[in-house]
Order: C-alpha cells, then structure tokens, then sequence
C-alpha cells in the first residue's frame, strides 16, 4: 500500500519540467548540487541552499472511517543563475523568469492536461511561495527558493 504521493509526484515534477521547453538550456536536478555542475542556470527540485528539507508533508483522516487519507506537501526547490559579471539586475530578472517557467510547466494546456497533477500523482499542485537571495562574490547570483505545494488523497 502507497503510504505517501511524495515520490511519484517529486519524480513527476522532475519529468515536466525537464520537458518544459522553456527550460530547455536549464540544468534540472534532483536534490542537491553535485560537484563539477556547468552552467549557469540551475533548478533544484528537492532541496534549499540553506540545507532544510527537501519535502514537508502532513496527513490526517479523509473522513471517518479511516480508509481514506489527506496528504498536503510542500516540495521546496532553488532556481539560481549567476555569472562572472557583477549585474544583478539580469540575474535577478532571470532567476524570475525561470520560477515563471515553472508555473507555466505547471498549468494545463490541451498538450499537457495533467501538468496541475503531477501526471497524475496528486489532486493539484502549484507554485505557492519564494523568496530572492542575492550576493556578489565571484560575480553576480541571483536565486529564488520556492515552493510547488501539492494535495494528494491516498
């Protein structure tokens, strides 16, 4: 018996968006950075720069009688782009650009009717939160940690 939506709809997620061809040039990983990664665009599904949870999650009864169960989750990702250049203004407009192309990953359209699910995974799922980092290092790095916040019933 499938005790949780979560894995099927991390893997869903992870195959929509490395379709998207908005994405097409972005490196879309799963879970945390990897050494040597090239590029400069880059989505994390599963995991926040600062080491918090790849996925929170909670479930409770559907109704009385125990045979059904709610689950809501929220799988947290990072979208960041940077370069040597010290503009922050690309990156940050970028970096913006990229979470929209998640949204729009994320909406149905008659090519992709199940994108709101996951493929199916999940009753709906959606970008719900962010917040912007910025810092001039070795260049300039824009990212925006975000939520995709899903509803399951299982």
């Amino acid at each position: 018996m499938m005790t949780s939506r979560v894995p099927a709809a991390v893997d869903a997620l992870l195959a929509i968006l490395r379709a998207a061809p908005g994405l097409a040039d972005v490196m879309v990983i799963d879970g945390p950075p990897r050494t040597n990664l090239s590029g400069t665009e880059r989505l994390y599904i599963g995991h926040q720069p600062d080491g918090g949870p790849a996925v929170s999650l909670a479930q409770d009864f559907a109704s009385a009688g125990a045979r059904t169960r709610d689950e809501a989750f929220a799988i947290h990702c990072y979208a960041e782009t940077w370069s040597g250049d010290t503009d922050m203004q690309v990156h940050r407009l970028r970096v913006f650009e990229l979470v929209g192309e998640v949204e729009t990953a994320l909406r149905a359209t008659n090519d992709a009717p199940t994108a709101p699910t996951l493929n199916s995974s999940v009753l709906w799922a959606h970008v719900t939160a962010g917040d912007l980092t910025q810092d001039q290092g070795e260049g300039a790095r824009a990212g925006v940690v975000f939520t995709v916040t899903c509803q399951a019933r299982i």
